[in-house]
């Protein structure tokens, strides 16, 4: 029985895009627009206790997002509970 090799065929798209950085050649084109939808937030104002905004600062630095994103997600999730 003969072993077949695979190969890989890449094509210059491809190539292309994975040579170089396209966001100054989107940018100068215009052929790229980013959409965000437009999502109503209401701004709020709420007191905690400092150490309760350090718990929330230490587990929102592990993931890699600001503490008041963390309780954003955590009120999220939450609310139904209660």
């Amino acid at each position: 029985m003969k072993r077949l090799s695979k190969i890989i065929h890449k094509d210059k798209q491809l190539e292309e895009f994975e040579k170089r950085d396209l966001g100054e050649d989107l940018k100068r084109g215009k052929s790229a627009v980013v959409l965000r939808p437009k999502i109503r937030q209401m701004p709020t104002s709420i007191m905690l206790d400092p150490v309760l905004i350090e718990k929330l600062k230490a587990k929102a630095g592990g993931r890699g997002i600001g503490y008041q994103t963390m309780l954003k997600i955590i009120i999220h999730e939450h609310v139904d509970e209660y």
